[in-house]
């Protein structure tokens, strides 16, 4: 069975990584895997699903006709560890993440986390910007 791996958090970035997962797996009839993690160190992690926006996602997921899995490990470990580690674990063909807009200096260095995702994860790895802020 193909499997496509996306991390999520609720922010621009991670929407559009789902919206992008979303229709990689439509296009393989792949399992939707999505990842939120949290090292757990921080009294309040704004980036893990709690309550209704957990809620929303898995009705999204619903609602998108796919198979689907929502992952949440509270381990300790960095988001590349974790998505490497599911990647590895489900034998993901795609891995899809969201990445930050950068500067033009901040382009000559990637995000550390998006570095060691690349350099990590056996599988192939589809980098998403979000959509420009209107203004």
């Amino acid at each position: 069975m193909s499997v496509v791996v996306v991390g999520y958090v609720p922010n621009p970035r991670g929407r559009a990584a789902l919206e992008h997962a979303i229709a990689e797996a439509h296009r393989r009839d792949a399992l939707l895997v999505v990842v939120n993690s949290s090292r757990g160190d921080a009294l309040v992690d704004e980036e893990f699903l709690r309550g209704d926006q957990l809620r929303a996602l898995h009705d999204e997921l619903a609602a998108s006709g796919l198979r689907t899995e929502v992952r949440q490990p509270v381990r300790g470990r960095d988001v590349a560890e974790e998505l490497s580690a599911v990647c590895t674990e489900t034998g993901a063909e795609l891995l899809v993440i969201g990445l930050k807009r950068r500067s033009a200096v901040g382009k000559l260095l990637m995000g550390s986390a998006a570095q060691r995702i690349l350099l990590d994860v056996e599988c192939p790895v589809l980098g998403v910007k979000s959509p420009p802020r209107e203004g």
